[in-house]
């Protein structure tokens, strides 16, 4: 079930990444070492593994966080939310497709699991405070018009969603995709960063900003 998982604390945060059904989404948890608050970013499914992490890296989630409403992103949202109490958020511009998660599940082939609505709208760059940790929410559209990155600038990590992959974008045939948006999301706001910042991916493996802006087949720096 797991293609890829990395465990880490850099500056102080720790990170567990791991890949969940049903199509391999990868769920990132990040949590504070001194008040063990922590947040979860795209839990897309199979909530009770994630809550294993949870509890076997002694924290507790205060925030589930999503950088678009695909509906492999947020299938084990509701699970989670019931069972850690955490806020659900979301950029306002993906409303829709939180909206129609039964009708992608449908076309997808995959059994609908219900999600309640975000507990509130993120905001581009809006601060978000983990602890003693910092970082910000970039509202980088084009996959989808609400896609959302999280920036921690001190640890040099990005949380891209499935804006940018290694050595690929993501796709913009699906609802409210859109090549341009995307192009300039990755140009304008993300190739922007230090290029040393590693970048964990929607899918698959991890990258860097430098290593994209140098050989990105789609979108060169």
């Amino acid at each position: 079930m797991r293609s890829e998982e990395t465990d880490g604390k850099m500056s102080g945060l720790i990170r567990r990444t791991f890949s969940v059904p049903p199509l391999g989404c990868n769920c990132t948890i990040l949590g504070d070492p001194v008040t063990k608050q922590a947040i979860v970013v795209d839990p897309g499914g199979a909530a009770e593994q994630i809550l294993r992490e949870v509890q076997n890296l002694g924290l507790t989630v205060v925030s589930i966080l999503h950088t678009h409403a695909h509906f492999d992103h947020f299938l084990a949202s509701g699970e989670m939310k019931k069972a850690t109490g955490a806020l659900l958020a979301l950029h306002e511009d993906d409303r829709r497709l939180w909206e129609m998660v039964e009708t992608q599940c449908r076309l997808f082939g995959v059994s609908y699991v219900p999600a309640p609505p975000p507990d509130y709208w993120l905001k581009d760059q809006e601060k978000l405070v983990l602890g003693g940790i910092e970082g910000q929410a970039l509202h980088t559209p084009g996959h989808t018009p609400g896609s959302m990155s999280f920036y921690f600038a001190q640890e040099q990590l990005l949380l891209a969603g499935d804006t940018l992959f290694r050595g690929g974008i993501g796709r913009t045939d699906l609802w409210g995709g859109d090549f341009g948006a995307i192009e300039e999301s990755i140009r304008e706001r993300l190739y922007t960063l230090d290029e040393a910042t590693r970048v964990i991916t929607g899918h698959g493996p991890e990258t860097q900003i430098g290593i994209e802006k140098d050989s990105n087949a789609f979108v060169r720096g």
